[in-house]
């Protein structure tokens, strides 16, 4: 799978996707991760992407053609197969694990990072023509660009490619996990208090300890 990431701040993302399971996922040739730059296609001499919004407002605005230029580059200028642009926005509906299934099919993903006040709605309408778009909005929170949703999008498709977390089964979400987890050791003692792990998960009965999960 290659994974294209558009945007304006390629060290926002470089460090979180160079570490652990992700780092070694790169390594191992099981996903490759590339940057481009809309910067890198203006029509300026000096890099500016971003212009006034038209009807007034606060902020700038990503122009459209520069991030365009970036993903059909990304795309290698033509139509691909099994490629897909994702499209971060607030009030689109949210990315969860059936949508990082569904993306997980693909071969190119191209994430669009927008900034300021967002990116020229046409731009998204001229890209419709080169590649299937979806939309997310990843948690209900606005962030100040699209590279941290980018980055949770990355990750949760990346880990559902085979091998990259060594078995199908430590994807927990394809399993019963819970959301309360313990190891050893068995008794904790902090300030003469002792905090026990519950007392199920000692039994080695795995329905039981299926049932106690599948309830917490």
């Amino acid at each position: 799978m290659k994974l294209h990431i558009i945007t304006l701040f390629e060290e926002a993302c470089e460090a979180y996707l160079s570490a652990s399971i992700l780092g070694r996922a790169r390594k191992g040739k099981k996903v490759s991760i590339a940057y481009r730059n809309p910067r890198d296609f203006v029509d300026n001499a000096w890099g500016k992407v971003d212009e006034r919004p038209y009807g007034g407002g606060p902020g700038m605005v990503m122009q459209a053609m520069p991030v365009v230029r970036a993903v059909t580059k990304a795309l290698g200028g033509k139509k691909k197969e099994k490629s897909v642009i994702v499209w971060f926005s607030p009030s689109a509906k949210q990315f969860t694990n059936k949508e990082a299934d569904r993306l997980a099919r693909y071969h190119d993903i191209v994430l669009v990072c927008g900034r300021y006040e967002g990116i020229d709605e046409r731009a998204k309408k001229i890209l419709k023509t080169v590649a299937p778009v979806k939309e997310y909005a990843v948690g209900e929170a606005v962030y100040t660009g699209g590279e941290l949703p980018a980055m949770a999008v990355v990750d949760a498709v990346t880990r559902r490619l085979p091998g990259v977390l060594g078995k199908d089964a430590s994807v927990e979400e394809r399993r019963i996990a819970s959301a309360a987890v313990y190891t050893r050791p068995e008794t904790i003692l902090y300030k003469k208090k002792k905090y026990k792990i519950p007392a199920v998960l000692k039994t080695g009965h795995h329905a039981k300890i299926d049932s106690w999960r599948s309830k917490k």
